[in-house]
């Protein structure tokens, strides 16, 4: 073709104007850099790294255990010595961090067993942290799982009392950190509980031990599978009154001001696929480490599908975790945590 022509074609499409050479089609083709895996990796601008991931594990009293949880396909609660072994395999993929539920035999209304000296998270993290010195473990510091109600603090009248609960928070996260955990992590999303940890930590002689606080925690329906790993549903009512409403944005961003005000040294958006928005947005706010909690029923539902031929599992998950990251979280609870770390290889 003629120059000319050329020139004529081009004007026709509005990549020349007014001799003026406009970065439009046919000039600019975005596609250039998609045409092959190798370009496509080079100006990709989102990785997602087995670092930013943590893996949770629910363990249970007792030796030999590893029970399917049937809503949450290839998770499993675990005594401490079946756990020893996954989380050995999970350290040879590459993953650097867990995170803890306990689930006791017993339960009662004060939650002896989340604070006792031989809590089952407390002799699980001492025996991780025995054989796995240089893996992070991260305690969740929380009550409903101790609690004969299974509510998130002490119990009155059928209400859930805030100020109480938070001296019981505080004697938790204490002995969580005497059996070594490296990160306490408190989800019950009482008012205060930050600081009460804070202060309690600092008086213990655990100044350095960071606090990875649950501060946008909502009141959402894709906990259900969760709740039949942690045995943690509650006996009457539901965790609206302290668990925030999904509706509500600028609370969101108050709640992690107040927790980053009373201590908090990395705060979270939970669950993640449905707040992507809100992690962006504390990522614009907030210079702190934002984490996120791709929450069990987000699993599960890929799972589901998944195992239904209705969806590519690894294509999916990869592009799950990959919008997470993108939205501005810097680290990922997810019960994808191992395979993910499989396919980066």
């Amino acid at each position: 073709m003629e120059k000319s022509t050329v020139k004529e074609a081009r004007m026709k499409t509005g990549a020349i104007r007014d001799n003026n050479t406009s970065p439009n089609f046919p000039n600019m083709r975005m596609r250039r850099l998609r045409a092959t895996p190798a370009l496509r990796s080079m100006v990709r601008e989102t990785h997602v790294r087995k670092e930013q991931l943590i893996y949770p594990f629910f363990i249970v009293e007792g030796r030999n255990k590893h029970t399917p949880i049937r809503s949450m396909p290839g998770i499993h609660q675990q005594s401490i010595d079946k756990a020893l072994f996954e989380i050995e395999q999970a350290a040879e993929e590459g993953l650097k961090s867990v995170i803890l539920f306990g689930i006791p035999n017993e339960k009662d209304s004060q939650a002896t067993g989340a604070w006792e000296e031989n809590g089952i998270v407390q002799l699980a993290t001492r025996e991780i942290k025995r054989r796995f010195p240089e893996l992070v473990v991260v305690a969740d510091t929380c009550l409903c799982e101790y609690m004969d109600h299974g509510h998130c603090g002490i119990i009155a009248n059928n209400q859930v009392l805030n100020d109480p609960s938070l001296d019981i928070l505080a004697r938790t996260a204490v002995s969580q950190a005497e059996a070594g955990a490296d990160i306490i992590a408190p989800s019950d999303m009482m008012d205060g509980r930050i600081q009460a940890i804070r202060i309690a930590l600092d008086d213990a002689g655990f100044e350095n031990i960071p606090i990875m606080a649950y501060s946008s925690k909502f009141a959402s329906s894709l906990y259900g599978p969760f709740r039949d790993a942690a045995e943690s549903t509650p006996q009457f009512g539901d965790r609206t009154g302290y668990q925030m409403d999904p509706a509500n944005r600028r609370e969101a961003m108050r709640e992690i001001e107040l927790d980053i005000q009373e201590g908090a040294d990395i705060v979270m958006v939970k669950p993640a696929l449905a707040y992507l928005d809100l992690i962006n947005e504390a990522r614009h706010l907030f210079k702190h480490p934002i984490a996120a909690y791709n929450v069990s029923g987000e699993y599960a539902m890929v799972k589901a599908a998944s195992q239904n031929g209705w969806l590519d599992e690894r294509r999916v998950v990869t592009e799950i975790l990959t919008s997470i990251v993108r939205a501005g979280a810097d680290l990922v609870i997810t019960y994808h945590a191992r395979d993910m770390a499989r396919w980066l290889g």
